[in-house]
């Protein structure tokens, strides 16, 4: 490395695909060469943070573990987190208002439903859900539970701070942002009523071992996350996501993915607000075995109440 402010380090083709093939066999993350530029300058932000000036060396830093919690630190620099409140907002919709009913329906309303936002960035998903449900009549204490994950650890510190810029309010209406969040300072902090309902988890989607420590999943969102993944690791995260979900859970997938190539082993479903896919329930195959069952479902429920 050459001397100045302005020195560049030189990565070689060969250490380009060391530190592409280290992060996809940690995370899922995929790297092209059309994104080499990017890695590179972020990979040097953090060398020059450490006092690193070689590639080599600070690739074996990483893969050795000698250099601690910095492999965390790099997938903290790495990461896209781009989101912001009530995102897909049709997607949101379906799961509020036909998602969730049928689920409670199905489960004969014994516990609350189980959510998991995977890949939850700075928070605002999980949050999205909460209010959501609660502006639908829900109670969160009794009737949904929402679990968040992330890779970064710096974006979980963000989304249990929830404190939030304008940027994130771009898909808000102004009741919302007032009845939920406090401004402060030129900040929105969202409120502890919302809060305490999401539990947020450093979670590697990659790792199995620390995924099965979550439960059954009545629903699992996961949304534009996997466009930066490789197809092999898309089809590791779907099959885990197949396993955590109950029989009759639903996944929902970023609008421009798709599970095509991935897995035949959820099924399509077209509600009113969006397509999402859906976990086999065992003896019921079609649509209309679907919606004779929950209509059993209610009655059970209605006889009982």
């Amino acid at each position: 490395m050459t001397s100045g402010s302005d020195a560049k380090f030189r990565m070689s083709d060969g250490e380009y695909r060391m530190f592409a093939e280290l992060l996809r066999k940690h995370c899922g993350l995929h790297f092209g060469q059309e994104t080499r530029f990017l890695l590179e300058r972020r990979i040097e932000r953090r060398m020059r943070e450490r006092g690193v000036t070689s590639f080599s060396a600070y690739h074996y830093e990483l893969r050795s573990g000698q250099a601690g919690g910095e492999l965390a630190e790099l997938i903290d620099e790495v990461t896209t987190n781009e989101t912001y409140f009530f995102r897909e907002r049709r997607q949101l919709r379906a799961l509020i208002t036909e998602i969730l009913p049928e689920a409670m329906l199905r489960n004969g309303r014994t516990g609350p439903l189980a959510i998991w936002c995977a890949g939850c960035a700075s928070g605002e998903e999980p949050y999205s859900i909460v209010i959501l449900a609660r502006e639908a009549g829900m109670d969160p204490d009794t009737d949904l539970r929402v679990y968040a994950s992330d890779i970064s650890r710096r974006m979980l510190q963000r989304a249990r701070q929830g404190t939030y810029r304008e940027a994130s309010f771009r898909e808000t209406e102004p009741a919302l942002r007032e009845r939920y969040f406090e401004e402060k300072d030129g900040h929105w902090k969202i409120c502890d009523e919302v809060k305490k309902r999401v539990d947020f988890i450093h979670l590697n989607l990659m790792d199995r071992s620390k995924v099965a420590l979550l439960g059954t999943m009545d629903v699992i969102l996961c949304r534009n996350v996997l466009i930066y993944f490789d197809l092999e690791s898309k089809r590791h995260v779907i099959s885990t996501f197949e396993n955590k979900l109950r029989p009759g859970g639903h996944l929902l997938l970023g609008h421009s993915e798709s599970l095509i190539n991935l897995s035949t082993s959820l099924d399509l479903r077209h509600l009113k607000n969006d397509l999402v896919y859906r976990k086999p329930m065992p003896g019921i195959s079609t649509p209309d075995a679907w919606h004779q069952a929950a209509a059993e479902a209610l009655r059970v429920v209605e006889g009982e109440s």
